[in-house]
């Protein structure tokens, strides 16, 4: 199977997660694409580190990329979200895609997380809400995980480059769009375009960082 046929597959697949009921505001509760999805965890796969890896996914909301993790052929995925609904309603869609004694599903803060993983794959908040939520998502990630991908609003594309700088020993960037659709009251459009960069990493404090730019593997 191609890659673009196995990407098109899961991208599919992922469309059978639920999103979450009531999203709030306040924790930034958009739910990813299943495109966008796909395509992340397409190059996470591409680059080995997903089959037979242990991922973890903070702030995992209804599950759909550790699902798609899952799915991929990871060899255990732990889920974890403060938020107890968004949980139940991860652990139902992992039953529903079959990959639920693959998957484990955390109500806890991010910080209660320990141990080490090889993969964290994550859309953490971007932190409009809650200020430097998006840095404190990927100091933990770096800490926990030999490679992490995670998604961040281009705008803040310079202070996240200073913030990691120190703590990576190789860093891609990937320019994407992330639509997000009506969800809360305060929107006033139907979808808005999200400019965002996937910052793909191997974390090891004080390496060299090798940074380069690249594109969407859609454009």
């Amino acid at each position: 199977m191609g890659p673009m046929v196995r990407r098109r597959r899961l991208e599919i697949a992922l469309e059978r997660v639920d999103a979450h009921p009531e999203p709030k505001a306040w924790l930034e509760q958009y739910t990813i694409p299943s495109r966008t999805a796909s395509e992340i965890l397409s190059i996470a796969d591409m680059n080995g580190d997903i089959d037979g890896k242990t991922v973890v996914d903070l702030g995992c909301g209804t599950g759909r990329l550790a699902i798609g993790a899952a799915i991929l052929g990871a060899a255990k995925v732990i889920g974890v979200d403060i938020d107890l609904e968004a949980v139940k309603v991860a652990k139902a869609n992992s039953e529903r895609l079959d990959v639920e004694y693959i998957t484990d599903w955390v109500n806890a803060d991010i910080d209660a997380v320990m141990g080490r993983f090889d993969t964290a794959i994550m859309n953490p908040p971007f932190g409009t809400k809650i200020r430097h939520s998006d840095r404190r998502f990927l100091l933990k990630a770096l800490s926990i995980a030999d490679s992490v991908y995670s998604l961040h609003k281009r705008s803040t594309r310079d202070y996240l480059l200073r913030l990691i700088r120190e703590r990576t020993r190789s860093l891609t960037l990937y320019e994407m769009e992330l639509q997000i659709p009506r969800t809360f009251d305060f929107h006033e459009r139907r979808r808005y375009m999200v400019e965002v960069d996937l910052y793909v990493m191997r974390s090891s404090g004080g390496g060299k960082l090798e940074s380069k730019s690249s594109h969407s593997l859609y454009e």
